[in-house]
């Protein structure tokens, strides 16, 4: 009968649409849990044994991304409890609000130098007495504002209002506030991050991320690098940029053995997304690090003798600011009065 063949394919036709949904629904979680007494938020895509662990109360540091239960961000066997009471620079930091180091005890801003107050203790130091990894403590509480999942990704967003912190704007007198977002979507995690400048004048913008990867089982010396930088950062015995840059001479993909390095890469070859897509690899397991077209420049950091290699998303060089103001930089990134920036990297692993 046709009124029976026309309601036989409309309802095949929902259950096509019912079928196809179901798919991909229910391999994201997004939860907010507890690890030796710690709170996490865990996103995971059981579709592609994917777990991402991020903790909320330490700097919104993401310390494990495990696939198929293997960590490829470095971080210590350790109890997060203990990791609690004695936090370090491990899986991927957050460097704000500049990244890296500085040239002076102090930053130039709107034709302006703030010279910041060494007495209250809240500037980390080199080997060489400078500013290192900005003023955001290892130990500061982001607030969770979201943490959901649907048939496509799973994803929290954190705030940290830098504003409200006495001791911080006493080092860096601008009203700013950030909010990150890991998604975890299509086999890769998203890192974005939105700065929000809530000052009356223009914002140097010099952040940056310090993550630690690894290839689990396999030594680093077994590693190759894949870098798309076509100029290399020119720096003093310091690691301080000088400002200027040469056409990058390293062996593309580059061998890690045997090799140490600590040096800033620029000019990154993009595809048409405008992303820059660095990789370590080995024995046909890959991590593809993506930088978004707010990340210019990538430092790279490999010390001796360590199971780890840091290939570091920078929205400028080391000292942008300084540099800048001293006319040896023209690339810095600024955020309006009352503007905002937002940018991203990528982490893709494959074959692990």
């Amino acid at each position: 009968m046709p009124g029976m063949k026309k309601y036989t394919l409309a309802a095949i036709g929902i259950l096509l649409l019912l079928c196809v949904g179901a798919g991909p629904r229910g391999k994201f979680d997004a939860k907010q849990i507890t690890i030796d007494g710690v709170p996490v938020v865990r996103l995971s895509d059981a579709g592609r044994g994917i777990e991402v662990s991020v903790l909320p109360s330490f700097g919104n540091m993401a310390f494990e991304m495990k696939v198929h239960g293997k960590n490829i961000l470095f971080f210590p066997e350790m109890k997060l409890s203990d990791f609690q009471k004695k936090p370090m620079q491990t899986g991927i930091p957050f460097m704000a609000p500049w990244a890296n180091r500085l040239d002076e005890t102090g930053f130039w801003a709107n034709g302006r130098k703030y010279s910041f107050d060494m007495a209250l203790g809240n500037v980390r130091k080199d080997n060489n007495s400078l500013p290192i990894h900005g003023l955001l403590p290892a130990d500061a509480a982001w607030e969770v504002t979201r943490v959901q999942a649907d048939g496509k990704s799973a994803s929290v967003t954190s705030g940290f209002d830098f504003w409200r912190y006495p001791d911080l704007m006493a080092q860096w007198p601008i009203a700013h506030a950030y909010e990150m977002t890991y998604r975890l979507a299509d086999g890769a995690l998203e890192v974005r991050t939105t700065v929000s400048n809530l000052s009356r004048e223009a914002m140097p913008l010099a952040i940056g991320f310090h993550p630690y990867y690894q290839i689990p089982g396999v030594p680093r010396d077994q590693w190759m690098l894949r870098m798309p930088a076509r100029s290399a950062v020119i720096a003093d015995e310091r690691r301080m940029p000088t400002g200027e840059f040469r056409p990058l001479d390293l062996p593309n993909p580059l061998p890690l053995k045997d090799r140490t390095l600590d040096d800033g890469f620029t000019d990154l070859a993009r595809n048409a997304e405008g992303r820059a897509v660095f990789t370590i690899e080995s024995d046909g397991k890959r991590i593809e690090l993506i930088f978004g077209p707010g990340y210019p420049v990538a430092v790279v950091w490999e010390p001796a003798k360590m199971e780890f290699i840091c290939v570091e998303p920078m929205t400028g060089v080391t000292n942008a600011i300084n540099l800048h103001h001293a006319g040896k930089y023209p690339g810095l990134q600024t955020i309006p009065a009352g503007g905002q920036w937002t940018g991203s990297f990528w982490i893709r692993p494959e074959g692990i």
